[in-house]
């Protein structure tokens, strides 16, 4: 593998650009060998001053990376310097406290979930929670120091390797002895404190939280590869297989649906297995959406504050939702064939929702465990906003529900049907559980609004901020005269004819003000597009990760379309050219997907964040969070304009900026060009 790959492979995303501008130098150094005067045209001296210009031009380069290199290490040195300090302060102080005599028996009785609410009980669980926060912070940091290390190696060969090129390409041993006087004496490479601090950190955990068990406290800190693939030929091989069945199972299906003659309303079947597809496409096409974050360098792992250690990957994800594609399928088909089968029908979508379901609540540390109590939690914090200190995962989970508000709809239907319906061979009463839950139905639909409008005001609460925090709840407001006034219109609608009835355009001025409310706060508050700062990605922002511009383009579009395909909706539904359940189902999945393409941008919007803080690893404090420190925190989630390193003062950048380096190098070019004519 070249440099400039391993390099490229093995970066810290959120300090790209500290980094030793390897390509922009090996880009000068062939310049200057195309653009050298040819050795038969001109005189040697002529040659000689080209090439001085050259070096001179090439080490004020080098010159200014190095004191880059030398000012960033420098400070994240004092950065783990302190927290260093103040760990092992927590910890001193933690393991100098008085415990009481019977601690190792209290312990037993929480094991064993007999646990008495004695001071003594109290005094063994809160210390047992504070070693467990010191064995997580001290995990995060030790990682925090082998990124750090990392850098440091990474650098210095860098430098190695684009001054031994110089000195091949120029036949000069220059750039050696710039190396040797001021790469091999620069503080980034002489200064081993980095080296102590992790051989303390590997000593103090193995001694005092590991109780000396140096193979424990090593898998503890254990390092992911920093150019981690996490991809099993197994795992590759799973994924083939159950999407290939998959793909087969729907084929049959198909056909089986379009050759089947049953006599029950085909819009029960739809609603009944309806959900369970769109979790299941939702699953799909994040993990597409992993796989876009990894490869494109947005940190995902550390944006939803994951163990960078175990956590799953995007062919876990992909896994996961053909396994689920294939029994769905095989559902279907056994709903389809139940009669043959001598399989009550109805019974065949109850089991493949409590097969969902039973796999989410296992409690046995099987089938995903750690990645189900994570969503479990989360959603746990969700369903009890604004009760919840809100962080970015509470949010993104919540805008996902929002997205999949039929599911909730479907679910409510799956409940009531098998409630009132006691006969699973057959049924036609399609309206039954519309009808006699017309009430719940509006709530349920309020309910991810509602969520993500109480989590906006428990962050104006946490942070006194009226923006971005009110507006953005005035958002999810405007959702709930959409539910209110489409209730009212339908309940109304026998006593009104549709050309006069009010509350007809009562919902649809609401959803024209709802829509054009959530598609600004898309594209400029979410995405950060539409910077007066953009520069030559026009229309965009300064910064940007993906490799086109054209993606961004398309999803502008993309979303402007399926922001408003309400009116589709709205149009043929109410004038009766086609069935709303049938209009449900083509427009769900359609706004699964734009919520997928959100992704990739919010994501990508809050990673430019963790870059200009240059934040990448998880600061896991041990010590009570202050006020003030919560009103930072949040704020960071919440910058108005999206990256703080953006520049304000920076104007559009000419159209030959990216060969100014270039340029550079040939400041005194007239005087070669006139003496070689």
């Amino acid at each position: 593998m070249k440099f400039a790959e391993h390099l490229a492979a093995h970066i810290t995303p959120e300090w790209r650009k500290q980094y030793i501008r390897y390509e922009d130098m090996k880009h000068m150094l062939y310049a200057s060998m195309e653009q050298a005067p040819s050795v038969e045209g001109v005189e040697q001296t002529v040659l000689t001053r080209y090439f001085a210009n050259f070096d001179e031009s090439f080490f004020q380069f080098c010159d200014k990376e190095l004191a880059k290199i030398n000012t960033f290490y420098s400070e994240k040195l004092a950065e783990a310097t302190r927290k260093f300090a103040g760990l092992q302060s927590e910890l001193s102080e933690n393991m100098g406290k008085e415990l009481p005599s019977n601690f190792d028996t209290l312990l037993r009785f929480r094991k064993g979930n007999f646990i008495r609410k004695d001071k003594d009980t109290r005094m063994a669980q809160k210390h047992t929670r504070k070693l467990h926060e010191l064995k997580l912070a001290f995990s995060e940091f030790y990682l925090s120091l082998i990124l750090l290390q990392n850098y440091q190696n990474l650098n210095f060969t860098g430098f190695r390797k684009i001054l031994k090129k110089h000195d091949k390409l120029l036949s000069t041993d220059r750039g050696a002895k710039w190396r040797e006087a001021m790469v091999d004496l620069a503080p980034f490479y002489t200064n081993k404190d980095i080296d102590r601090l992790i051989q303390e950190t590997e000593s103090l955990v193995t001694s005092d939280l590991e109780g000396g068990n140096r193979q424990k406290a090593m898998k503890r800190l254990r390092v992911p590869p920093l150019n981690e693939r996490r991809h099993s030929p197994w795992t590759t091989f799973k994924v083939g297989l159950f999407l290939g069945s998959f793909l087969v199972l729907i084929a049959a299906v198909v056909l089986s649906s379009c050759f089947r003659h049953g006599g029950d309303d085909w819009r029960i079947a739809f609603r009944l297995y309806r959900p369970m597809l769109l979790i299941i496409l939702n699953i799909f096409l994040l993990g597409i959406n992993v796989y876009g974050w990894r490869s494109s360098g947005v940190n995902h792992v550390l944006i939803f504050e994951l163990d960078p250690r175990n956590h799953l990957s995007d062919q876990h994800l992909i896994e996961m939702a053909t396994i689920f594609g294939v029994l769905w399928a095989l559902s279907v088909l056994s709903f389809l064939y139940s009669h043959t089968l001598s399989i009550p029908p109805y019974a065949n979508p109850l089991t493949l929702a409590i097969i969902m379901l039973v796999f989410l609540v296992n409690p046995t540390r099987t089938f995903r465990h750690d990645a189900r109590f994570w969503l479990l939690k989360r959603m746990g914090r969700i369903f009890a906003a604004p009760f919840f200190y809100v962080t970015f995962a509470d949010f993104w989970l919540a805008d996902q529900l929002n997205s999949l508000v039929p599911v909730l709809q479907d679910f409510q239907y799956l409940i009531c049907f098998y409630a009132y319906n006691v006969r699973w061979t057959e049924t036609n009463d399609v309206n039954k559980c519309t009808n006699r839950t017309y009430g719940i139905r509006p709530i349920v639909t309020c309910l991810p609004a509602w969520w993500r409008f109480a989590q906006c005001l428990r962050r104006y609460r946490d942070s006194r901020e009226a923006f971005p925090h009110l507006v953005n709840a005035g958002k999810y407001s405007t959702t709930f005269f959409v539910i209110l006034f489409s209730s009212l219109n339908s309940f109304y609608e026998h006593e009104y004819d549709k050309t006069y009835n009010p509350f007809f355009y009562l919902w649809i001025f609401s959803l024209l003000v709802s829509s054009c409310y959530a598609y600004f706060w898309d594209i400029k508050m979410d995405w950060g597009l539409f910077d007066k700062n953009a520069g030559e990605n026009k229309f965009l922002r300064e910064e940007v990760v993906y490799s086109s511009n054209g993606y961004y383009y398309f999803a502008v579009v993309e979303d402007l379309i399926l922001r408003f395909g309400w009116t589709l909706s709205v149009s043929l539904t109410e004038s009766g050219y086609i069935h709303s359940d049938l209009m449900v189902t083509i427009l769900a999945p359609l706004e699964v997907f734009r919520r997928f393409v959100w992704n990739f941008f919010r994501l990508e919007n809050e990673h430019l964040n963790n870059c200009g803080k240059f934040r990448a690893v998880r600061d896991i404090s041990v010590a009570p969070i202050d006020s003030s420190d919560q009103k930072v925190i949040i704020k960071m989630m919440d910058e108005v304009d999206g990256v703080l390193h953006r520049r304000k003062d920076k104007r559009k950048a000419p159209k030959g900026h990216k060969k100014q380096d270039t340029k550079l190098l040939l400041e005194s070019g007239g005087d070669v060009d006139s003496q070689t004519v």
